[in-house]
């Protein structure tokens, strides 16, 4: 049975509300979507009874704006009553394609200007929602979650700031260091990884995968992937490597020490496809390197995972390593914006997170345990023994959850 046909054996916290900020207006749309059909089509004694007031709805989707005065100052506004709901707040803070004037010249927005927006929508509600759950899938600010010198801790910085202004919860997905929840550790934060959804748009896409030992291997291409290699690893039962970034910390470019050399560790790669997964891909400058690395040592085909795909640089040098055979597939979510350049190419493919998240709330809604989302090992399993034994086409991959 699908998630979204199961009834519910709990009354909702309070009527739904969703709010997407500008960054995540069609991700928005795309989860109201969802939920509006499933909660439409679910059977329930109960959705007749004042418990279950305004549970069924054409949309539940919340009017907000920020407008800004010509100064380029804002302003957080609500366009209905929130009295009593239980309010989910979308953002993408890495989204790049939002302009504002200031004095009648063009800004682009900042992950700086996004936060600011989401505490003014916070700020807007006045404390009149029965709960607040803000759904930010890339975490301000978590490139900067540790001291090494005189620095500040933005992202600790932040949380504290939701965290003090009422968020109840706050849900992201493949923190760069989730330990930085460290700094709130009484208030409720789910890192979430979406490693069921990557593996479904590979089967979907490629038919000749062979999930054993002697024919895949999982990379970590430093030494902060390794957890989420090592739980494909796991799940899949087949061997995992590892490169070392040798770095000069001499110097500083860009903001970031310079990599001298990507040192492996690992199993024999001669003829074995090969899986790389990270959080993010910024410039991509180092994930390039390192399958031009796995392709030296004899991998067959590489493909990359990455939660977030920024691609800061542009796309021309993942166009020049395709060319080369570097790599097959690069695969990342929609969970921070894409822009059209990046969905033209042939050799990427666009991972949805939208249903994935429209279950996490639909449950949450229902005060109801998300446990079996937060693990998708068995599913993971089931996916492969299917995949394995033909039984599933491009439309029945679209149809699992």
């Amino acid at each position: 049975m699908l998630r979204e046909e199961i009834e519910f054996e709990s009354i909702p916290v309070g009527p739904l509300g969703i709010i997407p900020l500008k960054s995540c207006v069609e991700m928005g749309n795309k989860i109201d979507y969802y939920i509006t059909t499933w909660r439409k089509n679910r059977e329930s004694e109960l959705k007749g009874t004042i418990a279950f007031s305004g549970y069924e709805k054409d949309t539940f989707l919340v009017g907000a704006d920020t407008p800004r005065f010509g100064s380029g100052e804002s302003k957080g506004l609500i366009k209905e009553t929130i009295r009593g709901k239980d309010i989910f707040l979308l953002v993408d803070v890495c989204n790049n394609s939002l302009e504002y004037k200031m004095a009648g010249i063009p800004n682009r927005m900042s992950p700086d200007d996004h936060f600011q927006d989401l505490k003014r929508i916070i700020a807007a509600i006045g404390g009149k929602a029965r709960r607040i759950t803000v759904i930010m899938p890339f975490l301000y600010e978590s490139r900067q979650h540790k001291r090494t010198g005189r620095e500040s801790l933005d992202c600790a910085l932040g949380l504290r700031e939701l965290y003090d202004m009422g968020v109840d919860n706050l849900i992201t997905f493949d923190a760069h260091d989730p330990r930085v929840i460290n700094a709130a550790p009484l208030n409720g934060f789910e890192n979430i990884k979406p490693s069921y959804q990557f593996l479904k748009n590979l089967c979907k896409y490629e038919k000749d995968l062979k999930f054993d030992k002697d024919h895949l291997v999982m990379i970590s291409p430093d030494e902060g992937a390794i957890d989420r290699s090592v739980y494909f690893a796991s799940v899949l039962g087949i061997d995992m490597g590892m490169f070392y970034k040798r770095r000069d910390y001499s110097q500083v470019v860009d903001g970031v020490n310079p990599i001298v050399a990507h040192e492996y560790l690992g199993t024999d790669l001669a003829g074995k496809d090969v899986i790389v997964v990270d959080d993010m891909i910024s410039s991509g400058g180092s994930m390039i390197d390192t399958a031009k690395d796995l392709k030296d040592r004899g991998a067959n085909r590489v493909f990359i995972f990455a939660t977030f795909g920024l691609f800061t640089n542009g796309m021309s040098k993942f166009d020049e390593a395709y060319e080369k055979g570097l790599f097959t597939r690069v695969l990342t979510t929609n969970l921070t914006y894409q822009n059209p350049e990046l969905l033209s190419r042939e050799y990427y493919t666009s991972v949805d997170m939208s249903k994935y998240i429209s279950y996490i709330i639909d449950t949450l809604n229902h005060d109801a345990s998300i446990s079996d989302l937060l693990d998708p090992s068995s599913k993971i399993k089931s996916l492969v023994e299917r995949y394995e034994a033909g039984q599933l086409s491009a439309d029945d991959i679209d149809k699992m959850e």
